[in-house]
């Protein structure tokens, strides 16, 4: 009895697989656009499984280190082309206006490349200097002799001489006033001039209560010049000195000092008075009013140039009476300097007839003359 039944169901079964199969083709996607050539529609089919595993994550490679830098290679030495001993027949043909110029220029750069540049020249080292001698020492003032400066203001040649005549031998008395350290003082005062033609000696002494007693001393040869110092001392509370060396052209001095440059005709502090007393017997003409005349000084530790300048001729009231005198006045070069004046009388043969010091401090003395008589 299941026989009638299951044939029925298998006939349907097969008659719905076969409609399905014919209708499968209308459902593709080449349905859309039938292929004429094609009989036989076409037949896929698609299997289902499980989707892939994903791939295992790539291993993460190690940096690589950037590669060295390589050393440019040098370029070969580019070698000139050879120059063919013969020119093509169409260079031959062809005349110079007919190529064009940057033709002809690139020719002649492949014909003869550019020359490297010559190296230059070593630089050629400068010769040394000749060595030269050093330029002399600046010759100190002090070397300098007797100057003589007119009143306009001109200095006679150094080599100009001077006459001199010196005052007969004499013994000068003074009357002093003075101040030391703002204390005023009266004292006397005693000049000693003699000399026999050969050799000389000047001496100063002032005497004054509660000062004390200074004495400065010169002795020295007499010459067609005049005096020529060689020993000066100066004595006070000790004994100071000054020797003079005219062929060394030096001044030494006692105690110790350095040694002070002079040239001929240099005087001390005591002779320089009575050269110029002799100066002025020889010639009172060479020595008008406004004339400068100049020495090299030697103290009793120095050496310096003092200079007179000239005066007119004054009439003194001295404790001796009234005199004329010619004033020569020292003219101070710095602050600090002795101040000099001093009066020569004519009538005495120019001897000192007032002498006034005065140092920076004011300190002064003021020698006026008492008597005089031969020593």
């Amino acid at each position: 009895m299941r026989t009638p039944v299951l044939l029925p169901l298998t006939a349907a079964v097969l008659a719905a697989h076969a409609w399905l199969l014919w209708e499968l083709p209308a459902w593709s996607s080449a349905s859309a656009n039938p292929d004429p050539t094609r009989n036989a529609p076409a037949f896929t089919t698609r299997s289902i499984a499980p989707p892939p595993a994903p791939p295992p994550p790539a291993p993460v490679a190690a940096p690589v280190p950037a590669p060295r830098p390589q050393a440019r290679p040098r370029p070969a030495p580019v070698r000139a082309a050879p120059v063919p001993t013969e020119l093509p027949a169409e260079a031959v043909e062809t005349t110079p206006a007919e190529i064009p110029q940057e033709t002809l220029a690139a020719a002649r750069e492949q014909a003869a490349p550019p020359m490297p540049e010559p190296a230059p020249e070593p630089p050629v080292p400068a010769e040394p200097p000749a060595p030269t001698e050093p330029p002399p020492p600046p010759r100190a003032e002090t070397l300098q002799g007797v100057q003589l400066v007119t009143p306009d203001g001109q200095p006679l040649p150094a080599d100009t001489p001077l006459p001199v005549k010196l005052p007969a031998p004499t013994r000068l008395a003074f009357d002093v006033t003075g101040q030391a350290k703002r204390f005023e003082y009266h004292a006397s005062a005693e000049l000693l001039w003699q000399h026999d033609g050969q050799r000389y000696q000047v001496r100063q002494q002032i005497k004054a209560f509660l000062v004390g007693t200074r004495a400065q001393t010169s002795n020295g040869q007499v010459t067609d010049a005049g005096l020529v110092p060689q020993r000066f001392t100066d004595q006070s509370r000790s004994e100071k000195s000054a020797e003079f060396d005219f062929v060394a052209q030096q001044a030494r001095f006692t105690p110790a000092a350095p040694p002070a440059p002079i040239g001929a005709g240099a005087q001390d502090r005591i002779s320089v008075f009575l050269q110029l007393s002799a100066m002025l017997a020889a010639a009172p003409e060479r020595y008008p009013e406004g004339a400068q005349i100049t020495f090299t000084t030697v103290g009793s530790n120095d050496a310096e140039r003092w200079t007179f300048r000239v005066h007119a001729t004054e009439t003194l009231e001295l404790p001796l009476g009234a005199l004329p005198a010619l004033r020569l006045e020292r003219l101070p070069r710095r602050a600090g300097d002795q101040q000099a004046t001093l009066w020569l009388a004519p009538s005495l043969g120019y001897l000192p007839a007032r002498i006034r010091l005065t140092q920076a401090n004011g300190d002064f003395a003021d020698l006026r003359l008492q008597a005089h008589a031969a020593p």
